[in-house]
């Protein structure tokens, strides 16, 4: 429903203001790949807020934290088949698609499993030393490579599967550590860089920024009703759904990242990265405030 909700609300959102069009016109595509960005969440802040209040591994921070891990898996589903959908011609249909990220997961799995072994062996015989999370990072550029080039899908998405196929191995918190050393100094930076060049402000006006109000609006709402009446269907109280929605409200890395897939495919233009960047500014401030408030009101109820 974390997923769900969004992609609907987003996709009617860009039409509102943009026009409707018929499903598998560029129109729609573009509506599609709006609510796509709004699917995506980022629970890193939520994660410390909770921490700092000793609420993490209670019944709603432990929901909400794995609500969060398929969150993510649905999303990648998803920007996988719009990206997919979108470099199709008009007489391809959804069917080839789905049958190449059949494809691709079944390959990367199989192969997959080959590659842990492989890696296993050399953790064991090679544990703690850098050509580790070497091997791995050249696994993860293979693996997105190789998605995007010969599959059609994102290539964030295979990037993702390795991390999850070497999620298991002995080292993989020193893996964590010295990848993120790069990160930090080499990735991050350019990354960020990278954005910041696209982004323009040559086309901003009343409409548009009218409409990056709404879509931080709705992007929020989205998830507090997704997710928060999906824990309230599931019997959670209604403190405990709100703190659920509320916890899965904030955007960060994955919802850039994902603009900037639709950015190179065609389906997003340099103009809506301001949307975006707000609509992580304000989820990253607005979450945690709220959250704690939320949690002391409950708190003083009982």
């Amino acid at each position: 429903m974390g997923v769900l909700v969004p992609l609907i609300l987003g996709t009617l959102l860009f039409m509102a203001f943009y026009g409707f069009g018929a499903p598998g016109s560029k129109q729609f595509m573009k509506g599609l790949f709006i609510g796509t960005i709004m699917s995506a969440t980022s629970v890193s802040i939520t994660v410390a807020a909770l921490k700092e209040m000793g609420k993490l591994n209670d019944t709603v921070g432990t929901t909400i934290v794995s609500a969060a891990i398929i969150d993510d898996v649905l999303g990648i589903i998803v920007l996988t088949l719009v990206t997919g959908l979108n470099g199709q011609d008009r007489s391809s249909d959804i069917g080839s698609v789905l049958l190449k990220v059949v494809l691709f997961f079944a390959g990367a799995i199989g192969s997959g499993f080959l590659v842990y072994k492989g890696m296993d062996w050399l953790d064991r015989k090679f544990s703690h030393q850098r050509r580790i999370p070497i091997i791995s990072l050249c696994y993860c550029f293979v693996l997105a490579y190789l998605s995007e080039t010969y599959f059609g899908i994102a290539a964030i998405t295979g990037a993702y599967v390795a991390g999850v196929i070497l999620c298991n191995l002995a080292d993989r918190d020193y893996i964590e550590r010295r990848i993120d050393i790069s990160s930090y100094m080499v990735f991050a930076p350019l990354f960020f860089a990278g954005i910041g060049l696209k982004t323009s402000f040559g086309a901003m006006d009343t409409k548009l920024i009218l409409f990056s109000v709404c879509f931080v609006l709705i992007a929020l709402i989205s998830k507090v009703i997704g997710c928060g009446g999906c824990a309230k269907l599931l019997k959670f109280d209604s403190h405990d759904s709100l703190k659920i929605g509320l916890g899965m409200m904030t955007r960060g890395e994955v919802a850039l990242i994902t603009a900037q897939q639709g950015l190179a495919v065609g389906l997003l233009t340099a103009d809506y990265f301001t949307a975006v960047i707000l609509l992580i500014l304000v989820s990253s401030v607005v979450t945690p405030v709220i959250l704690k408030r939320v949690y002391s009101q409950s708190h003083s109820l009982k």
